[in-house]
């Protein structure tokens, strides 16, 4: 197969490369349409409080100032998973981010400006900022009711975080060795380069037109809707547009507070509004991924097979709710389905704080849940006397297996992933011959590979189009985010039909005209759009085909198409029974009855919504992948130097090497940031580093000798045999170089990020202790 394969398996640069490179994309900061106006947003100065009153006043008799809009004089639109947010808010505050004023205005300065002017008494109310204190009974409320207007008792959310699967008590009491230990994760936020922003307008009939950087616009699609209608406009309908967007990395999942505030001022002014956050409001004014608390322990026997595995979360979910309320779902892979475990408890707990309130981040709950799993996998293979690697290898998952959260197994590349990086690493010379202050660890995954029903539907529409010159117009619902979609979409196109990649267009970022798709997240979009691409293209080519028998009075099941030639199959290559493709739909489109060449398709993959017990299939396959780390450890001054970094991930087939080789670099690079460097330090609920000098994102100085490992194993049910990859990488990153810190000095760091003063002081408590 792989020798016949023409256009899949190739080195295809992004096909959106060039436009990017030399400036020519259109971002959302390039848009400006005729008459439009400039929004901006007035936060909390508090981050608790009541509000008693706002003075807009003065702010509206700015030469320039087109609105001004309160919670006061706007209808009230909810959001978020649980609808626990206003978007203008007039009762209380209960984050330093929130909104409780905007302005349009005819230039960004004077809106500025104009913000100057509005007065908002408060009354500060006591805030709650630790999620161990919040859990208290006694605690102060962040929430009095919850949306629909139920007295609330206490901050913690009512959302049912528990998976039970096998005896975990039973399995305590036959296991050999158990270890225990706690684990905190902090916040780190997504670092677009692209800041958010968003131009909304209505046209004469009060149907919105906005143009989003949205990576779910037909959902987005769903939620203005009912803003519109809280609005007084039931009825009427949203155009989202998708302009090129500077970056996602889950970011973009929900439909954000900007958003809605446009519109209101869209409507207001009936002109058309731009938002566009500036780098501070991009780092305090969007959520970022959430902090948790974790406590783990687990067990095995003397032959190192684990017997148990209960992990208990609490999780500062901040304000209000997002989707990233939800994140323990995912958080539920790893710890019920990374290597072989019988018997499996969790539990977890979002509780409100008047911190910054939490959304998605590349991984959905993965790097969390992974970090406190894998460290622990190294803590209990000490006790146990067995080398981490080999302790891996006892309890890896393989081909064929049920996990206790009911995942069904296809392909499992995780043994070979084990040891590529093993031998990358050179790991039984590592640790038999050990340096002074280097050491050696890794860290495994499992993450969903082949869509993730979270929605009712999974699916992907896609509908493809040939013109008279054999160039094919492919319009999908995908959204490129910078992954590549677009790219491997048309190198499964151009494979399927028999055509280059280049003959291929992408429409796409409009749901006026593409057909309807769940959005760019969990690692899904190369899966379903891809199958998607095949479906749709063999209708096309069956069409062409047909045709094409009746002009050479064939079987059409004996001709093919190649290199854009339509040939038969048993002929040799330069007989006359072929065709350039082009001249065959000019004869077919002007011949007596003429025709048009056009097919749709929508793919639903064939997995599961989990079941009430958050068990089910959830995914069609599921990747797997290893990262290897050698690092050296600075002893003086706490400096980690990564010395080699290993990464071998099961992608089922790489449709395109390049491309999966440039998503594991970059999540290798988030990876270790999350590890070593990254931090968004709140005091008080106050986000206190909004800026790049002082929220330390890895640069291209910092460099890191990634080499990446694709493990090939075709699943059936993958596109060409191929699984999601978007994620994954950044998944293993942390607890690796945890691992390989510990190897390398002797001490656990078990609160990310592990900063040069927390392994000085961690080693000081070492010499103390003796």
């Amino acid at each position: 197969m792989e020798s016949q394969l023409k256009s899949v398996g190739k080195r295809v640069p992004k096909v959106d490369a060039r436009e990017k490179v030399t400036g020519r994309a259109i971002y959302i900061h390039d848009l400006k349409l005729p008459g439009m106006l400039y929004g901006k947003i007035l936060y909390s100065k508090y981050p608790h409080a009541r509000i008693l009153n706002i003075d807009t006043s003065k702010a509206e008799k700015l030469p320039g100032v087109r609105a001004v809009i309160t919670g006061f004089n706007t209808p009230e639109i909810r959001i978020g998973f649980m609808k626990d947010q206003p978007v203008l808010k007039k009762d209380k505050v209960r984050q330093y981010r929130d909104e409780v004023a905007a302005v349009a205005a005819i230039d960004p300065d004077i809106a500025e400006e104009a913000l100057d002017l509005i007065k908002v008494d408060y009354e500060p109310l006591p805030g709650l900022f630790d999620p161990e204190e919040a859990v208290k009974e006694d605690a102060i409320l962040i929430h009095e009711y919850d949306a629909k207007g139920k007295p609330l008792k206490n901050n913690i959310l009512k959302l049912p975080w528990r998976l039970i699967a096998g005896d975990v008590e039973q399995a305590k009491k036959e296991s050999d060795f158990i270890v225990e230990d706690s684990f905190r994760v902090t916040w780190v936020t997504h670092c677009c380069m692209g800041t958010s922003g968003c131009i909304a307008l209505f046209d004469l009939d009060n149907n919105l037109t906005i143009y989003s950087i949205t990576q779910i616009p037909f959902l987005a699609q769903n939620d203005f809707n009912a803003a519109l209608k809280a609005m007084g406009l039931k009825g009427k309908n949203t155009r989202v547009i998708n302009t090129v967007i500077g970056g996602g990395f889950g970011s973009k999942l929900d439909t954000h507070v900007y958003e809605y505030i446009a519109i209101l001022l869209a409507y207001r002014t009936r002109k058309p509004v731009k938002i566009l956050f500036t780098r501070e409001e991009e780092f305090f004014a969007q959520p970022p991924r959430q902090p948790a608390i974790i406590k783990i322990s687990q067990g095995c026997k003397k032959d190192g097979n684990l017997t148990f595995r209960e992990v208990d979360m609490l999780l500062d979910n901040g304000a209000y709710t997002s989707w990233g309320a939800t994140t323990p779902s995912v958080m539920m892979v790893p710890i019920s389905s990374l290597y072989k475990v019988p018997n499996i408890k969790y539990t977890a707990r979002s509780v409100y704080t008047n911190n910054i309130y939490a959304q998605a981040m590349r991984g959905y709950g993965n790097p969390q849940a992974t970090f406190a799993v894998e460290s622990s996998m190294d803590i209990l293979a000490e006790a146990a006397g067995i080398d981490p690697m080999e302790f891996r290898l006892i309890n890896v998952n393989l081909p064929g297996e049920i996990t206790p959260q009911n995942f069904k197994v296809t392909t499992c590349g995780l043994k070979e992933c084990i040891e590529s990086v093993g031998e990358g690493l050179n790991w039984k010379d590592a640790k038999k011959n050990k340096k002074k202050k280097r050491g050696v660890g890794m860290s495994s995954l499992i993450h969903v590979g082949g869509g993730a029903r979270v929605y009712k539907s999974d699916g992907h529409g896609m509908i493809m189009k040939v013109d008279d010159f054999g160039k094919i117009s492919v319009i999908t619902g995908a959204v490129e985010i910078g992954q590549g979609s677009e790219t491997v979409i048309s190198q499964v196109a151009a494979e399927v039909l028999g055509v280059f990649p280049e003959d291929i267009q992408i429409i796409k970022g409009d749901t006026s005209i593409c057909p309807w798709d769940v959005g760019t997240h969990a690692s899904r979009q190369a899966f379903v759009s891809c199958n998607a691409a095949i479906m749709v293209a063999n209708k096309i080519k069956k069409e062409i085909l047909d045709i094409a028998g009746k002009y050479f009075n064939v079987d059409p099941e004996n001709l093919d198409i190649k290199n854009r030639v339509i040939y038969l199959k048993d002929e040799p290559e330069n007989s006359e029974k072929q065709m350039p493709l082009d001249k065959l739909l000019r004869r077919a489109h002007f011949s007596k009855h003429g025709t048009m060449i056009m097919a749709e398709t929508f793919y639903d993959p064939p997995n599961e919504m989990l079941n009430q017990e958050f068990k089910g299939n959830l995914s069609c396959t599921y990747a797997y992948g290893t990262t290897g780390v050698e690092v050296e450890v600075d002893t003086e001054t706490g400096h980690v130097e990564i010395k080699k970094y290993f990464a071998a991930h099961d992608v089922g087939r790489a449709l395109n090497p390049m491309l999966l080789e440039g998503q594991i670099y970059g999540a290798a690079v988030m990876g270790t940031g999350y590890a070593l460097t990254e931090q968004l330090i709140l005091k008080q609920g106050k986000v206190m580093n909004d800026n790049f000098l002082d929220y330390k994102i890895l640069t291209a100085k910092d460099k890191i000798p990634i080499v990446p490992i694709l493990v090939e194993t075709i699943d059936e049910l993958g596109p060409l045999g191929a699984k999601g990859i978007g994620e994954p990488a950044c998944v293993p990153t942390a607890p690796a170089i945890a691992n390989a810190i510990h190897d390398a000095i002797g001490v656990r760091i078990k609160d990310l990020p592990i900063t040069p003063e927390k392994i000085l002081k961690a080693l000081k408590e070492k010499e103390k202790k003796g």
